[in-house]
């Protein structure tokens, strides 16, 4: 904690920067060198300097977790291979028999997760609307212990007031994980409201370029943190040091790039508000947005993801085929702007579920390209309806 100490004054995007990635004190280099060894030397036995076997601890990830766990204002970061590693190790935490409550709009692969691979094992699942504390109260079940949420969610952009959430679930004994992947740390830091574990698929906007999978877990409390360490060791779902550098590069213009990415969305929702194709845009940002309240109230601004809905399904497959820079593929949060079908692609493995998403929906990562690009490019593919 000492340097996160003497560091707590900086900025974000000088934390961004700097934190964990100071020259190398050998040669000066700026940028840290990659530790690719996955030995160190002893000077005798257990006398090492502070790294034995890669799988337990790297000087590249060790940079990368003193980093994002800066950018979340936690004391401890620990840095997975995948997102779904990090979840993973999340819910080792628990015994068997602990209830998980899951928000009914929620990631694809987490549902899956939970509910395919945790639920067979003896940790069961209930899927709750978390955006109305009354609700979660009414429907609370007594061996619940953990409730799971996103804000915003994916892909339906819902967003939950994660101190109201904390207050509830702390007083019947239940821990809080939100995932921060849609807002990232430049956006929102969960733990300052009352989260217990922050997680994100770094593979998104942390890393931002397509070009790198990851995940990662930030909290505060010591003795949780030092049981996912431990896993992270046991179960060694490790990222791989060129990774962690990758991913280290991306965060350096995190702020930059979560700035265009907002100023684009709010471009394209300008867009579709007003197209007539359209039927219902999915924005935090928009004043008749369920969880518009809980979005100003936890957000820097309102993030690069866009989700809506067209009249038909027929007519959102058409859609997202006929768009030339909105590249039809999965995954977000990069420099090139996404367009998807939720229900057919990320979030074909909720269908028949409480998370099923509706089959008209169309879900958009918005770039950092040129706004009125994107703007005309999806009013060209939408205009085919008029």
């Amino acid at each position: 904690m000492g340097e996160l100490d003497e560091q707590s004054g900086w900025g974000f995007e000088t934390r961004a920067v700097h934190v964990g990635q100071a020259p190398d004190p050998t040669s000066g280099a700026v940028v840290p060198p990659i530790s690719l060894s996955t030995t160190f030397a002893q000077d005798g036995v257990g006398n090492h300097k502070g790294f034995e076997y890669s799988r337990s601890g790297n000087p590249t990830r060790s940079a990368l977790e003193t980093c994002v766990a800066s950018l979340e204002r936690a004391a401890h970061g620990l840095a997975f291979a995948s997102g779904l590693a990090a979840e993973d190790n999340i819910m080792r935490l628990l015994k068997q028999g602990d209830r998980v409550l899951l928000g009914n709009d929620a990631y694809g692969g987490t549902f899956r997760l939970i509910s395919k691979v945790w639920s067979p094992l003896g940790f069961p699942w209930t899927a709750v609307d978390l955006t109305n504390v009354d609700t979660l109260a009414a429907q609370w079940l007594p061996d619940t212990r953990l409730v799971w949420l996103e804000t915003p969610t994916n892909p339906l952009l819902t967003c939950i007031d994660i101190e109201s959430i904390a207050e509830l679930a702390h007083a019947r004994g239940a821990l809080v994980v939100v995932d921060n992947t849609f807002a990232t740390p430049y956006l929102q830091q969960p733990l300052r409201f009352g989260a217990d574990i922050v997680v994100h698929s770094a593979t998104k906007y942390l890393g931002g370029h397509s070009d790198v999978v990851g995940g990662f877990v930030a909290l505060d409390d010591d003795d949780l943190a030092e049981q996912i360490r431990f896993t992270q060791n046991a179960a060694g779902a490790v990222p791989a040091p060129f990774d962690c550098y990758l991913l280290l590069r991306g965060i350096k213009t995190l702020a930059l790039r979560m700035d265009r990415h907002c100023a684009n969305a709010r471009a394209v929702v300008d867009l579709l508000v007003g197209h007539p194709a359209v039927d219902r845009v999915l924005y935090p940002q928009l004043p008749d947005h369920p969880g518009h309240a809980a979005a100003a109230k936890q957000m820097r601004d309102f993030g690069g993801m866009v989700s809506f809905t067209m009249r038909t399904e027929a007519a959102a497959l058409d859609v997202v085929t006929h768009t030339e820079l909105f590249t039809l593929a999965e995954s977000l949060g990069a420099v090139e702007s996404l367009i998807e079908h939720p229900g057919r692609m990320t979030h074909a493995s909720a269908a028949g579920s409480p998370l099923e998403v509706p089959d008209s929906l169309v879900r958009l990562s918005v770039g950092i390209e040129s706004s009125a690009d994107l703007v005309a490019d999806l009013e060209q593919a939408l205009d085919r309806f008029v």
